[in-house]
């Protein structure tokens, strides 16, 4: 297994590998970029089928988070770390520590927090063999859970994305599919079902789904979420979704939701755009979680979190119009924005609440 060989690689700073037998940990940490400040992204827990997919992810990911911080205007820079193994059979407080311990000893080079597979709960135990840990304050609306934070910046574009395209973002009888109703998609579809619109559901967890339909969404299978007629597709669970394979079969208007590394390759956001289908880039869509992140770090409040959170309708809206007007597709716009960043041709100041 070649990091450099790896697609995903894109001259990472940093990729550290560690095993810790005793608990049965294996992760991995990648930095993509810090020049914008300290890398910040969260721990992932999943089954991996190989250690090579893993590294892929985190390679992805940690890509991603690069781009998403500098186009949310924040001071930081793009990191992600994953453990491989299913977290609802391998997890456990040695674990947790083991993780903790390595995370302190690449001495602040990356910080952590909550992502798919681990929690709240999670990072308090990571935090007592490391300081480098977010996402723990307990003064913070929802204990210093991000993932409402994801949900509602997923919400505000939405809206953004329907504004631009329909002229109206009334959500009321607006068919919505999401797929993956776990901890943002389930706080996604409450917002939406709140404002009238008929929400559509799929996830392979059953008590997601029992959750999602106490709320109102229908349910059907997962297999039928990405082909299902409707005003709006919300990925997210996990990436690769709009692949070769799917890109063809989608019956939707709008592609905007929280899953990261939705496209398969950049190819799908052309696709996309042939078929007139409108793409929220899913890096600037589902920033709230790292916005909140932020904010925690540097003691701010959830108001603070909330109104800049709600300036990701504003940048959608800005890919938007940037994009018809080059005729390119979102993706390729709203990259090229964020490496104008990143890489110090724009000048970027954070962009917070006072």
């Amino acid at each position: 297994m070649s990091i450099f060989s790896d697609p995903a690689f894109d001259g990472h700073e940093l990729v550290a590998f560690h095993e810790h037998a005793a608990s049965g940990l294996r992760a991995i940490v990648a930095v993509h970029n810090a020049s914008l400040g300290p890398a910040v992204g969260g721990c992932r827990m999943y089954a991996y089928d190989s250690d090579a997919a893993a590294l892929n992810d985190v390679l992805r990911l940690s890509r991603g988070m690069t781009y998403k911080s500098a186009l949310a205007g924040i001071p930081l820079g793009g990191g992600k770390s994953v453990i491989i193994g299913d977290p609802k059979k391998l997890k456990n407080r040695e674990l947790l520590l083991a993780f903790g311990e390595f995370i302190d000893s690449l001495n602040g080079r990356y910080v952590t927090a909550e992502d798919s597979g681990t929690t709240v709960a999670d990072m308090k135990v990571i935090g007592e063999r490391t300081a480098h840990v977010s996402g723990v304050t307990s003064q913070q609306r929802f204990g210093g859970d991000p993932s409402p934070y994801t949900a509602y910046g997923v919400y505000c574009g939405i809206r953004a994305a329907l504004r631009f395209q329909r002229g109206t973002d009334d959500l009321k009888g607006l068919r919505i599919a999401i797929q993956g109703v776990g901890a943002v998609g389930r706080h996604l579809a409450e917002r939406l079902l709140r404002q009238g619109a008929d929400v559509i559901v799929a996830d392979v967890c059953r008590d997601n789904l029992s959750r999602a339909e106490k709320l109102g969404a229908r349910i059907v299978p997962v297999e039928d979420i990405l082909s299902v007629r409707c005003d709006v597709l919300a990925p997210c669970a996990m990436g690769a979704v709009i692949n070769p394979q799917t890109v063809t079969t989608l019956r939707t208007d709008i592609v905007a939701g929280a899953a990261n590394n939705q496209l398969a390759t950049p190819l799908q956001s052309e696709q996309l755009l042939q078929r007139g289908i409108l793409y929220a880039p899913d890096f600037v869509i589902n920033a709230g979680g790292i916005i909140d992140v932020y904010y925690q770090q540097q003691g701010g409040s959830s108001e603070q979190s909330e109104k800049h959170v709600e300036r990701i309708a504003d940048t959608l809206t800005e890919i938007f119009n940037k994009a018809e007007g080059e005729r390119q597709s979102t993706h390729a716009i709203a990259e090229a924005m964020a490496e104008s960043i990143f890489r110090g041709e724009k000048g970027f100041g954070v962009k917070a609440s006072a």
